[in-house]
């Protein structure tokens, strides 16, 4: 299983909300280039970069942040937030990144995905959001009418090759991750799965790489200490 230590990205400083919450943020760091460095020091290979402005705007304000990460660390990096044009994802490709996260656009424009992922493939990978088993966008501010899985199963059917899953209810709250919601998930998909969301533990490390997760996304309790990356991507491997 792979650890991606997770960056989100606020006026170019590393930050992180409660549960998705835009009034519940706390400054990390100011230099985001700094944290990233740590994280490869500690023996991270992958980063998760979340554009949060972008979230909201559906622009690329942190791009030039998210291209001195890649620059300086050289880590495989993925980026998510905001992403609903091709032009969006073309830019970032164009600029090194990895991976290409679509949220909110892969719900609402479901031409848009299959397009991208004709153009990109593999770069190109699904967040699915989940709040009471319905699929949440727009930066979890709403609620979608659909299920969590069937949309899921729709995205296996386009051909969509990673999903990052988030449990929203988790997210941020230092109470463990959502294990059975996983389990399940690995169980009904062939896709690569990565956990993301209230991954607060080594236990919750431990459990996620037995379901044999393809990733984990460890965020806040990196942060906080609660998790010593360099021993959870030993646990991982």
């Amino acid at each position: 299983m792979i650890i991606y230590p997770a960056i989100d990205l606020y006026e170019g400083k590393a930050v992180r909300l409660f549960k998705g919450d835009y009034a519940q943020m706390t400054v990390y760091s100011e230099n985001p280039v700094d944290v990233a460095m740590d994280f490869k020091n500690a023996g991270a290979t992958h980063i998760h970069l979340v554009d949060l402005e972008g979230a909201k705007s559906g622009t690329t304000p942190n791009l030039d942040t998210v291209c001195k990460i890649k620059a300086a660390a050289g880590l495989f990096c993925e980026v998510g937030g905001g992403i609903r044009s091709m032009e969006v994802v073309d830019r970032y490709i164009g600029a090194g990144v990895d991976r290409v996260i679509l949220g909110t656009a892969a719900v609402t424009n479901p031409e848009f995905l299959q397009e991208a992922v004709k153009k990109h493939g593999s770069k190109i990978a699904v967040g699915v959001d989940i709040k009471d088993g319905k699929v949440a966008i727009k930066g979890w501010t709403e609620k979608s009418k659909l299920d969590a899985f069937d949309f899921c199963e729709s995205l296996q059917e386009l051909g969509v090759n990673t999903l990052i899953i988030t449990d929203i209810s988790l997210d941020g709250a230092m109470k463990g991750t959502n294990v059975p919601l996983y389990k399940e998930l690995s169980q009904k998909f062939n896709m690569q799965i990565i956990a993301s969301g209230g991954v607060s533990s080594m236990n919750d490390v431990s459990r996620l790489s037995q379901l044999d997760m393809y990733g984990a996304i460890i965020g806040k309790a990196y942060y906080t200490g609660a998790i010593d990356l360099k021993e959870a991507i030993e646990v991982a491997k």
